[in-house]
């Protein structure tokens, strides 16, 4: 099986631009954040905050998370319900931040990333999957973008949803993450050293798409 880890830090458009190009290759997408947000959200929603280690840790075996595939689009699944647009808050984003630096967290959810890379040709994106999760991914890229750049986006994008969003308070959001992200103890943000990293600051969606296409066509040439 074929796998393709794109890492990079908060709002730098991994998501998106992963998701495009799988569509385009026929690979599955595999959005990692996701699953730590699940799990972030099933600690609030039970009470517990993202700073309440030790209840984490005991809880973890009460959270079953789940990927699923409908129609081609991922989907999460808490204890048997739907949550993919439950998880999708500024609140969760950082309580996934704290929540996913728990050693024992991430040792938990690692089973389920990998199981996935090993029955399917993929496109796998989060913070640590060309260093951890797949540290023998056929291609490894690190994205990244300016965080002025990331923080627009990322303030589109609530606004298209309907949420309330304030662009100084996103900015500061992301930088809040990209420290967070990087300085924790368990598998900090930073680029594989066979990665190759590529900046889509300012790039339209269609042109980071197209640039990370080729790039992985002319890799798995």
């Amino acid at each position: 099986m074929i796998s393709i880890a794109i890492d990079g830090p908060a709002g730098a458009g991994k998501s998106t631009i992963a998701k495009g190009v799988a569509k385009k290759i026929g690979y599955i997408y595999v959005d990692t954040g996701a699953i730590y947000r699940t799990l972030a959200y099933y600690m609030i929603s039970n009470g517990i905050s993202a700073e309440e280690t030790e209840k984490i840790v005991d809880n973890l075996g009460n959270a079953k998370v789940e990927i699923k595939y409908i129609d081609g689009v991922q989907c999460v699944f808490l204890n048997g319900e739907d949550v993919s647009g439950k998880i999708r808050t500024p609140q969760i984003s950082m309580a996934a931040s704290t929540v996913s630096a728990i050693p024992e967290v991430r040792a938990h959810l690692l089973s389920i990333q990998r199981d996935l890379a090993e029955k399917n040709n993929v496109i796998m994106d989060g913070r640590d999957i060309g260093t951890v999760v797949l540290p023998n991914a056929t291609v490894k890229i690190f994205l990244t973008a300016c965080v002025e750049c990331r923080a627009e986006r990322r303030y589109k994008e609530m606004v298209e949803k309907g949420m309330d969003a304030n662009l100084e308070e996103v900015i500061e959001d992301i930088k809040v993450r990209d420290y967070n992200d990087s300085h924790r103890d368990v598998a900090p943000l930073k680029p594989a050293e066979d990665s190759t990293v590529i900046d889509t600051s300012w790039q339209t969606l269609e042109q980071s798409v197209a640039q990370i296409e080729n790039f992985i066509i002319e890799r798995l040439k």
